[in-house]
């Protein structure tokens, strides 16, 4: 069983959502609301396991009301009828993305990824938890998670020498040589790994300090296996602060 909290500023589709969500039955619906202010005492009361939530609430946005929880949420599905708010809705680490009006299939295998989740990993959500706390105290978790739709893993920081940008994608080059494609952006992880720990020596290139081992040139740091990270122009002063020996 796991409980779910749906946020839905308009009553007739919160009736239709809650219609739906009884037909799971591993499910206990632990209340509704449709403001800012309510959905915000109804998740620090409940702490359900999924939240359901509409972006546009009747006093604000589903952002404002994130803004206000700590540690936000791991485990939300947005429902809109504009799909323009999805890219930020992703940006919060979305569980999913629903359009109105709701499609039973695919609420169903929304749930599912949560379902998965859970199975494959129990305390996956307390690793989570874990990142969002150093990540508040300004400083760098130990492990993040790199999750995707089928699978998910666990990695230690010390264990990242790099990621790369591609486009929309990110990839994680690892101590032990694998490397793990992850669908988010750069600037994603470059929040979760913040300076001085990490340098962002390049729009596509996001490195462990650790493993830098030459600095000698401008253009390019060498890490050490060798590989040659580019600094751009406009980060190279920055890039050269922090990796100063006062630093």
């Amino acid at each position: 069983m796991f409980t779910l909290s749906i946020i839905e500023d308009e009553p007739a589709i919160r009736r239709e959502i809650s219609f739906l969500v009884a037909q799971e039955k591993d499910i206990e619906l632990v209340g509704s609301a449709g403001s800012v202010q309510t959905a915000f005492e109804l998740i620090c009361e409940k702490t359900p396991d999924v939240i359901l939530m509409d972006i546009q609430l009747r006093d604000g946005t589903a952002f404002d009301l994130l803004k206000k929880l700590s540690p936000i949420p791991q485990n939300i599905i947005f429902i809109t009828a504009y799909n323009h708010f999805a890219i930020k809705a992703i940006k919060f680490g979305a569980l999913d993305y629903l359009l109105k009006p709701i499609n039973k299939l695919e609420l169903r295998e929304s749930l599912e990824r949560f379902r998965r989740r859970r199975e494959h990993n129990p305390a996956w959500m307390e690793q989570l938890t874990v990142t969002q706390t150093a990540m508040e105290a300004k400083g760098v978790p130990e492990s993040i998670v790199l999750s995707s739709v089928n699978h998910f893993r666990v990695v230690s920081v010390g264990d990242i020498v790099y990621c790369k940008s591609d486009g929309p994608y990110s990839t994680f080059y690892l101590k032990d040589g694998c490397e793990v494609i992850m669908s988010k952006a750069l600037k994603h992880y470059q929040e979760l790994l913040p300076p001085p720990y990490f340098l962002r020596t390049h729009q596509s290139y996001l490195v462990n300090r650790d493993y830098i081992t030459d600095t000698s040139r401008n253009d390019h740091i060498t890490l050490q296996d060798g590989t040659k990270i580019p600094i751009s122009q406009r980060r190279r002063s920055i890039v050269l602060t922090y990796l100063s020996p006062e630093k």
